[in-house]
């Protein structure tokens, strides 16, 4: 069976992690595959927004154990790029020119942090909790979870909880920023990240991709080197004629239209 089910309606893609008998483990299927379901997505313009959950009773329990047996042995400088290879797996979450956001339900361990950190926004469920899991594997980790996630919440609190591999819940990632809000159950959750990014999908996705693009550069970048970046691309790709559709729409009180991001690259799927 496929590790996913991707379907797109409205807008939005819906890409579901489909091993529920294995905890939605990392296979080395999925870390060759997401990108490239990611960059289909985004290149083709199939979809405004991305919404990532889970089957069954955990979001992910991380990296398959099979496929990290497999890393032993490893020559040094070979190892290097295997890292690069599945550091790139969920870079193509964070560089998508759409909103990516994960509804994120029971267990979220090791490289399912890693996974959820590249997102834009994410909602968890009331029973979630999340494992920054290596260091009990006697390893660090290194798909993304220390430079993304110090980003979202307390240095301190990112240490502790790399240090001890403790469970940190729902309701304290919440006051932590770590996720956007906590829904009662799996049912309610995905039913809110749906609702948002419907909403996020209406908008113009040209405005949408830039704000992104801007919020990602600005998190590297100083205050005034993002307000320059800001005005260039403000000059570059405003567009006046979805200015006048937003306007019209509003005065008329009707949705507005607006047309999809161009395509940048040829249709993979």
């Amino acid at each position: 069976m496929s590790w996913y089910r991707l379907s797109i309606a409205d807008g939005v893609a819906l890409l579901t992690l489909g091993r529920p008998e294995t905890h939605n483990s990392m296979t080395a299927d999925f870390w060759r595959e997401l990108p490239e379901i990611v960059r289909d997505i985004d290149g083709n313009a199939k979809a405004r927004v991305l919404v990532l959950t889970a089957e069954g009773k955990h979001f992910s329990s991380g990296i398959d154990l099979a496929m990290l047996a497999g890393l032993d042995g490893m020559a040094s400088p070979r190892l290097a790029g295997t890292i690069a290879g599945l550091q790139d797996s969920f870079t193509a979450l964070a560089d998508a020119r759409m909103p990516v956001l994960a509804a994120i339900q029971g267990g979220c361990i090791g490289a399912g942090v890693d996974l959820i950190a590249a997102c834009d926004c994410r909602y968890a469920s009331a029973e979630a909790y999340f494992v920054i899991q290596e260091i009990n594997l006697a390893m660090v980790a290194d798909c993304g979870t220390f430079p993304r996630l110090t980003r979202l919440m307390p240095d301190g609190m990112v240490r502790e909880l790399a240090f001890t591999c403790r469970r940190l819940g729902a309701a304290e990632a919440l006051t932590l920023g770590l996720v956007n809000a906590v829904l009662p159950d799996a049912e309610a959750l995905l039913s809110h990240v749906m609702e948002v990014a419907r909403e996020i999908a209406a908008k113009s996705p040209r405005a949408v991709a830039g704000a992104k693009r801007i919020l990602n550069f600005g998190q590297d970048h100083t205050t005034a080197e993002t307000l320059a970046e800001i005005a260039r691309w403000q000059a570059g790709n405003l567009d006046p004629a979805e200015v006048k559709e937003a306007l019209a729409a509003r005065g008329e009180k009707r949705p507005p239209r607006f047309a999809d991001l161009p395509k940048t690259r040829p249709s993979q799927r």
